[in-house]
């Protein structure tokens, strides 16, 4: 498929460790390429943000937000009052997001300050009472070295008493095993152009998943019905089990204090599709 005027950019080039696999680099950042394609498609997802909301209200602030991406999560924070930090790696989506702040009044411009970095190694100066990694970025994290590298960071960031608290998608059988030949169809669209009128698309979704890493790629195609060119949009999800994530907070000095099976504080059960967790650092790892 050929990429086209008005669709994703091309690829930015990867942090230093993954320059050796195109493919991470690609399922990295080729998403978070295109902010309007990602504002119209997670413009329905409110439960997370009313949840991080209200959880920020809860502590007061201020809040890191780590994979703060153009704001979906960072300018609802804002307008309620609370001072947060947002850290993402994407050039385009933290540009979207300045231009967001621009239309924004001046006290919420003033609670927002917005750092470039890669959240494994990211260093703001400061503590917080709560540190948040929202919407599955912590499965940009494809390795335990880089998610050691994130857990130390975030303990370096974390107030006394501070809390980490993530979301992540509950790895689904079903979904691992699709065949990767099998394009998968959605309801056509009107994919955002600079114009502001849209061009509409057929879209489909392919799933390759590598047992052995553990990463799911997803290939995002959209075939314009004008008969101009198709793309295709490659994202890569590390798929972490439940006692697998309990295990690496663990062995990684965080204990959870909090774990839910959706943004409504329910329970995890055999069907949640996502999982909540909060924790902290334990005493004995933050006076080490």
């Amino acid at each position: 498929m050929a990429a086209r005027s008005g669709g994703p950019r091309p690829l930015k080039t990867p942090p230093q460790r993954r320059r050796h696999d195109p493919e991470l680099q690609a399922g990295t950042s080729a998403h978070y390429d295109d902010p309007a394609y990602y504002t119209k498609t997670y413009r329905s997802r409110l439960e997370d943000v009313r949840y991080y909301v209200d959880l920020a209200a809860a502590r007061g602030g201020p809040v890191l937000e780590m994979g703060c991406g153009n704001g979906r999560i960072t300018l609802p924070v804002a307008r309620h009052g609370v001072e947060v930090t947002g850290v993402d790696l994407s050039d385009e989506m933290l540009s979207d997001l300045r231009a967001r702040l621009r239309d924004e009044p001046e006290d919420v411009r003033a609670r927002v300050s917005v750092r470039r970095g890669d959240m494994r190694s990211v260093k703001i100066g400061r503590r917080f009472p709560l540190v948040i990694c929202p919407f599955n970025a912590f499965l940009h994290l494809y390795t335990r070295e880089d998610v050691e590298r994130f857990l130390t960071r975030t303990r370096e960031h974390l107030a006394p008493r501070g809390e980490l608290v993530f979301d992540v998608s509950i790895p689904e059988p079903a979904e691992l095993a699709r065949d990767p030949a099998r394009a998968f169809a959605a309801p056509r669209f009107r994919y955002p152009t600079a114009d502001g009128r849209g061009e509409m698309v057929r879209y489909t979704e392919r799933f390759d998943y590598d047992k052995i890493r553990q990463i799911l790629f997803v290939a995002m195609e959209f075939l314009p019905v004008s008969g101009a060119d198709s793309w295709m949009t490659p994202l890569a999800h590390r798929q972490f089990y439940p006692q697998e994530l309990e295990a690496l907070l663990h062995y990684n000095g965080f204990e959870i204090t909090e774990q839910w099976g959706d943004f409504d504080r329910t329970a995890p059960d055999r069907d949640a599709s996502v999982l909540v967790i909060h924790a902290r650092a334990r005493a004995s790892r933050r006076r080490s």
